[in-house]
């Protein structure tokens, strides 16, 4: 497994001089040591996670996104979905697996699921910012994050401001 941090200081819990000065620089924070040594312990026990890179953990509302390498979705979620669960009891948190360096769509899409995006429009707002206009198909009963979770990890992740909107049934 690929992490920002030395396997040695997963392992033992002693942070050498290297990756101190990254949690030190605010580069590394607590809860992606956390995860890091999580996913470095799974390892053995799901083989998959020996491919896979970790680049940061975020947690919002008791959600934790975890951010990987594009194309190691698939490691993560095999196994009938173990990971995550064990996961999610060891941090007691609800986890969220994004990848790196994909579009805002397939991020929004693996944020979002089970719940699919009708549309993404881009918004021009008068003081020169821009907002990504999200409209959901379904109701919001069936989102499995909250408005405000959704917003603050789209913001701490790709940095943009979003707005949901819900699809209107047509009678």
């Amino acid at each position: 497994m690929k992490t920002p941090l030395c396997d040695f200081c997963l392992k033992s819990g002693v942070l050498c001089p290297k990756c101190q000065e990254k949690t030190r620089s605010g580069e590394i924070t607590d809860t992606d040591i956390e995860v890091a040594g999580l996913l470095i312990a799974l390892q053995d026990k799901y083989p998959s996670l020996q491919t896979v890179s970790f680049h940061k953990a975020y947690d919002a509302n008791g959600v934790l996104a975890i951010l990987v390498g594009a194309g190691d979705l698939p490691h993560l979620l095999g196994y009938g979905g173990k990971i995550l669960r064990e996961l999610g009891q060891k941090t007691g948190k609800t986890i969220r697996i994004l990848e790196k360096g994909v579009g805002i769509r397939k991020f929004l899409e693996d944020l979002l699921a089970p719940v699919s995006i009708t549309s993404l429009n881009t918004i021009w707002v008068p003081d020169g910012t821009t907002e990504t206009r999200v409209i959901i198909s379904g109701r919001p009963k069936r989102l499995t994050v909250s408005m405000n979770t959704l917003k603050e990890l789209v913001k701490k992740v790709q940095g943009r401001t979003i707005r949901v909107e819900f699809e209107k049934k047509r009678r």
